[in-house]
């Protein structure tokens, strides 16, 4: 076989993947702009006869999906940021820091690792009932605030800031808080970065959690509303197909917009490791 023929078949067969895999995202989006029951014929048309964006209208008005959208967004974006915050810290913390029982600590966070989250969720449903976050925002992003691989692949990323640089500035008077926000944060940014990313979308994605902590309908995230919807109008096609559109185009968007950091992070850590 000559490497011409291989060439052929490798790209064929991407194609082939490619297809299978946006296919159906494709066909989400033509089925939302359809006319009501358009898209329950058998076998359902691939485009729109006449594309309306009626359904949209109804997500926004009707059923409220932006009051939804808003709350995806605040507990995403608001989880990301303190996420990102916390988990740096806590991973220049167990690379540079010397405090008592620091590596039986981590130890312990390792282990967690192998836990799966699933478990945790019932007594960290009881610990903030007892603080009083259930059926609040806040509450809703907890599990994205310092997650342990986060903070693993953060410490191992902190293990290559020279301590040289560190100690150097800490003899020219820097505290702490200075030394981490002008030396270690520029530093560990890459990571950070990718970081940022699986936060963003773990929280926006997350379901489960959501759906046990939050209680008020005026608190859902869009995946629970969306979940809800499918529920209520499962003849609906076209209306529950907006409805995926409005969910996962954000996101779409997000990773188009930091890919450039998300691979600079994986990039910058294979060459670090």
């Amino acid at each position: 076989m000559t490497r011409l023929l291989r060439s052929i078949l490798l790209h064929a067969l991407l194609l082939v993947g490619a297809a299978f895999a946006v296919g159906p995202l494709l066909w989400m989006v033509s089925a939302s702009l359809m006319a009501p029951g358009e898209a329950n014929h058998s076998p359902p048309p691939v485009l729109p006869a006449a594309p309306t964006l009626e359904h949209y209208r109804a997500l926004f008005t009707n059923q409220h999906l932006g009051r939804y959208f808003l709350n995806s967004l605040i507990i995403a974006v608001g989880g990301t940021l303190l996420g990102v915050l916390i988990t740096g810290m806590a991973g220049y913390a167990f690379a540079k820091l010397r405090f008592r029982g620091r590596r039986p600590l981590f130890r312990a966070l390792l282990l967690g690792m192998v836990v799966p989250g699933q478990v945790a969720m019932l007594p960290m449903f009881l610990l903030l009932r007892e603080m009083g976050l259930i059926n609040t925002l806040f509450g809703a992003m907890i599990p994205v605030l310092a997650p342990i691989y986060g903070i693993f692949l953060v410490r191992q990323y902190a293990l290559t800031i020279p301590d040289d640089l560190l100690d150097a500035a800490r003899l020219d008077g820097a505290s702490e808080w200075r030394l981490f926000r002008t030396v270690v944060l520029p530093a560990i940014a890459p990571v950070l970065a990718t970081l940022g990313v699986f936060t963003f979308l773990a929280a926006w994605n997350d379901f489960l959690w959501p759906l046990i902590v939050l209680s008020d309908d005026r608190h859902y995230t869009l995946p629970v509303a969306l979940a809800n919807l499918a529920g209520e109008h499962v003849q609906d096609v076209e209306l529950i197909m907006g409805g995926a559109v409005v969910t996962v185009l954000p996101v779409f968007i997000a990773f188009l917009f930091l890919q450039r950091y998300y691979i600079q992070g994986i990039m910058a850590g294979s060459v670090k490791g």
